[in-house]
């Protein structure tokens, strides 16, 4: 934790002089990438670099609590307790501000949507948890934008990708990654037997401009003729866009847009942030992990959540976590199971750290 945090103030700190400088002054596109960096970093690393400034100042205090003159050292017994106090506050609001690691705190993210096992019921459950999805994020007025899809004829998804942009987005919904189960009757089904589906969900942070270095050389462009419905226009324009990365073999393709330049940008925007989620796990599984998060894998295919029907029961398998108020969390109200996830998270990271990593 404590590398996490001074790597971000350094960065903080390194952005700060780059907006100063006057090869980047002078340009304006360049200068907007560098803001918005600092700007996603700027919370926790001014925060840190409080928490630091104080640990400063308590060892100077103790330091006059040895010193000869008297009020010097009645300064300092009063000074002490109230500068421990604010470094306790700042220690726990930094301890949350870690729970995902460096990509905590960003505005901006990808969800992807994808059918499992299960045919038809699968596709209906990939649906299901985009509108629960969905209503989460619009009841914190986060802004929700369909990158891409692939309906079926039964009203599913075999896929569906987001992008989500707000405040706390990221940190909130992180832990959604893997793989969710549901078990119920389906529609279809004459003899009232319950079947079981899955769909798997990834939740990658969005980067900004300055991390992923994407040129028109390292991938293929194709345009093709966008399916399904749409009149005549789908038959007739190639605005579809697909995406090969040619060192990764990522595809990505998107047609919902009747604008070509449009299904690109949100190709592009879908692209990297796969190509950074992939950056991301390579640096994790170098790096050795102080500590393995239960919850904070990502695996797609490890089973996260089950949600059974039947029971109106919805269990997080991680930190074992049942609820009987199915109906409610997939209509959007899923703060039970994400703050429960959020508090296990933050559990663990005061276990694992305690009072340990206040001082210098």
């Amino acid at each position: 934790m404590r590398k996490l945090l001074d790597e971000t103030l350094s960065q903080f700190e390194e952005l700060e002089r780059q907006m100063a400088s006057p090869e980047v002054l002078a340009d304006s596109h360049k200068l907007q990438l560098i803001a918005r960096e600092h700007g996603t970093i700027a919370k926790m690393a001014t925060k840190y670099r409080r928490f630091k400034q104080l640990n400063l100042q308590i060892e100077e205090a103790n330091d006059m609590l040895h010193s000869p003159d008297a009020e010097m050292r009645e300064l300092a017994e009063m000074e002490i307790p109230e500068l421990k106090a604010e470094r306790e506050i700042l220690w726990n609001e930094l301890l949350d501000m870690t729970i995902g690691g460096a990509d905590a705190n960003r505005a901006n993210l990808v969800l992807e949507i994808r059918a499992g096992t299960g045919g038809d019921e699968a596709a209906l459950f990939a649906r299901d948890l985009y509108e629960m999805y969905k209503h989460y994020c619009e009841d914190r007025n986060w802004k929700v934008e369909i990158l891409s899809y692939n309906p079926t004829e039964l009203g599913g998804f075999k896929e569906m990708v987001l992008g989500v942009d707000g405040e706390g987005c990221f940190r909130h919904l992180q832990f959604e990654s893997g793989g969710h189960r549901v078990q119920r009757v389906p529609e279809t089904e004459a003899k009232g037997r319950i079947h079981t589906s899955a769909a798997t969900v990834a939740v990658m942070a969005e980067p900004e401009d300055v991390e992923i270095d994407l040129k028109p050389e390292d991938y293929r462009k194709d345009l093709y003729c966008s399916s399904g419905p749409g009149g005549q226009h789908v038959n007739k324009t190639s605005s579809a866009v697909r995406l090969t990365h040619f060192a990764t073999g990522i595809v990505v393709a998107c047609q919902d847009e009747r604008s070509q330049h449009k299904n690109l940008a949100k190709a592009l925007r879908v692209l990297k942030s796969r190509l950074y989620e992939a950056k991301r796990d390579e640096e994790q599984k170098k790096r050795a992990e102080e500590r393995q998060s239960k919850i904070g894998s990502g695996d797609r295919s490890e089973r996260i959540r089950t949600y059974n029907f039947p029971e109106n029961r919805v269990t997080d398998h991680r930190i074992g976590l049942t609820l009987y108020k199915l109906d409610t969390i997939l209509a959007g109200n899923l703060a039970p199971v994400i703050d429960g996830l959020l508090e296990y998270e933050r559990q663990e990271l005061r276990s694992a750290f305690g009072n340990t990593e206040i001082s210098n």
